[in-house]
């Protein structure tokens, strides 16, 4: 995304998931550019955070970097003051990137870059006629990652993190959920995922799909529903009773694949504000161990 604030202009998150050997984000003419460094280089989120990656500023706006008052060189005489505790980052974490780029080459990262665009690309197409897409170019195509829009399901009661929470129980981690727009999955294949890996995702996804339109057609309930109720743990489907108004088995193995490859949740629906703010453990009480 890129900003016009007060004539100064800011690349928000220049991915190098789409850039890297294709494009030099030095040319984009900006004075801010967040460098997100996350995946292309096998590490987390983060600029300047656990990412290590770069927040680059043209030379005008130099002296209003963060500076360190016990390391000199970590910035401007006249800056403002850390913003946390280490001066560059989680250092700690660039070997694993250096060793990468090392071994990849200029030529493998280029390679890299494309087929993550050409996997996104991918899926989007595949998932035309069942999921809107937002910010496709005007030839239909998209960068590293594609968003799909999940607010015309609101109608019917189902939410973005329905669909989240259920494609668990096709043995996947969701995507990113409401990011950059709330309502929306953005998902954002890595350069290593295979053809036959992408083909189970978006196989997942439009069965999820065909289970919304049970939904808005009434051919299920609105309120006690697979999406509603995902995810599903392995408690809940091996417990004696069972007492929803779909099977155990369309619960918890929508697709004979997932049975090689399931990972059971722990829990199934945590409020997520309550979640994010408490710590939710399924282990026995401690009592049970004496």
């Amino acid at each position: 995304a890129v900003h016009d604030a007060g004539g100064q202009v800011y690349v928000d998150g220049a991915n190098l998931n789409s850039l890297v050997g294709l494009a030099q984000p030095g040319k984009f003419g900006a004075d801010v550019s967040h460098l997100n460094l996350h995946k292309t280089f096998c590490i987390p989120h983060g600029g300047g955070g656990p990412g290590v990656g770069p927040v680059a500023v043209r030379e005008h706006l130099r002296e209003f970097m963060p500076n360190h008052p016990l390391v000199a060189e970590a910035g401007p005489s006249n800056g403002p003051g850390p913003i946390s505790a280490a001066p560059w980052g989680s250092a700690g974490i660039l070997p694993i990137s250096w060793t990468y780029i090392q071994l990849m080459g200029s030529e493998g990262l280029t390679f890299a870059t494309k087929i993550a665009i050409l996997s996104a690309n991918y899926i989007a197409k595949r998932l035309e006629g069942h999921y809107d897409l937002l910010y496709a170019a005007p030839n239909g195509l998209v960068a590293h990652e594609c968003i799909l829009d999940t607010r015309p399901f609101k109608a019917t009661g189902i939410e973005v993190e329905d669909i989240a929470k259920r494609i668990i129980d096709y043995g996947f981690h969701p995507p990113t959920v409401s990011f950059p727009v709330p309502g929306t999955l953005m998902v954002e294949p890595t350069e290593s995922e295979s053809k036959e890996e992408l083909d189970r995702f978006v196989d997942a996804l439009i069965m999820i799909r065909e289970e919304i339109r049970e939904v808005e057609t009434g051919a299920v309930s609105r309120d006690d529903n697979v999406l509603v109720r995902a995810p599903h743990t392995l408690e809940q489907v091996i417990a004696d009773g069972w007492n929803r108004p779909y099977s155990r088995e369309k619960a918890a193995f929508p697709v004979p694949a997932v049975r090689a490859r399931k990972v059971w949740p722990s829990v199934s629906r945590v409020d997520s504000a309550y979640g994010d703010r408490n710590l939710v453990c399924t282990c026995p009480p401690v009592e049970d161990y004496a």
